[in-house]
């Protein structure tokens, strides 16, 4: 059987890029991702970072799945503390009932941003806390068995959209045990915790009314080239593009100051963010994926495909989807 792949997809505005044409350059990676069996197209909820357009992610996902046929897409993830469970119930409920059985709802509880944004999005700092109980109260919602007397989520009700816990820490691994959903690891971007994260998960898991064994997808990112060559190429790039987005406070920075951030010590924070990747051509991107899923243990992969351009995202797209078509689970 084909290991399950999916696709994280940050729609990034490339330098010189505007907003509608990484929407556009969205829509058609999930046409191709579709063309290619990938399982899911997932849109993750960031703020105030010039360079990616997902804020509103289920405007989004309604856009994308208006373009598209049968592909799951979903939000990895929403932040469920910028938002009431309620009104995520009415959105994905709303999203549902447009593309029946193809939307997800992934939950994190990072602020997905600073603290001037967290003030503009008239967030509590401490909302973070009631995460677990806000959980369940949105579960409830899109079961038809509130927890507000007399409140309903309309569309929503009945919908039960299927949850999944998006995490890099404990916290969320022993959350999604304990409430018997998915769990979702961020080891794309955030890897230390990856491995025990995952164990506790399997160990402490508890069968739910959505899910009767534990259900590990593990974030990677890939960069797949028809040379080895051209993929060092992309990968430098994409470094100085993740150097200038966490370092360059919204500067239009050259390559050449880009590449004085990397050697300034931005290249350690960088590739820490990168220690799991697969880069080079389909033969190598498989080889290294199918390594890093025995590490993580994993029943899926949700791939970031980091190339600089579209053009180039959606050639990895293709060559990591057919050079993993015959790896056996």
């Amino acid at each position: 059987m084909r290991i399950p792949l999916s696709i994280l997809d940050l729609a990034p505005i490339a330098r010189g890029e505007t907003a509608s044409s990484s929407i556009a350059a969205s829509v058609v990676l999930a046409q191709r991702a579709e063309e290619h069996g990938y399982k899911r197209v997932w849109y993750a909820e960031h703020h105030n970072m010039p360079s990616i357009a997902s804020s509103a992610t289920s405007v989004l996902i309604a856009h994308v799945g208006a373009k598209t046929n049968t592909i799951r897409l979903g939000a990895g993830g929403v932040m469920l503390p910028n938002h009431s469970p309620l009104t995520l119930a009415e959105q994905f409920g709303t999203l549902e009932a447009m593309y029946p059985a193809r939307i997800d709802l992934g939950l994190g509880r990072a602020p997905g941003s600073d603290q001037n944004t967290m003030y503009a999005l008239r967030r509590d700092p401490n909302s973070a806390d009631t995460f677990p109980q806000d959980v369940l109260e949105l579960q409830a919602y899109l079961a038809g068995e509130t927890r507000v007397a007399g409140v309903d989520a309309i569309p929503g009700k009945g919908s039960r959209v299927p949850l999944y816990i998006l995490g890099s820490s404990m916290f969320g691994a022993t959350l999604a045990a304990a409430l018997g959903l998915p769990y979702a690891f961020a080891s794309h971007f955030a890897p230390q915790m990856l491995e025990a994260a995952v164990a506790a998960y399997r160990r402490e898991f508890r069968p739910s009314e959505q899910l009767d064994r534990p259900y590990v997808i593990a974030g990677v990112n890939a960069l797949a080239a028809d040379t080895s060559e051209q993929a060092r190429e992309q990968l430098q790039e994409s470094r100085r593009v993740r150097a200038i987005a966490l370092f360059g406070r919204g500067q239009a920075l050259t390559d050449e100051q880009a590449d004085q951030l990397l050697a300034q010590g931005a290249a350690q924070h960088v590739d820490q963010m990168l220690t799991y990747a697969a880069v080079g051509t389909p033969a190598e991107v498989r080889e290294y994926l199918e390594s890093f899923r025995k590490r993580a243990d994993a029943d899926e992969l949700i791939v970031a495909h980091q190339a600089p351009t579209t053009e180039g995202r959606l050639r990895s797209v293709a060559l990591t989807a057919e050079a993993m078509e015959t790896v056996g689970a």
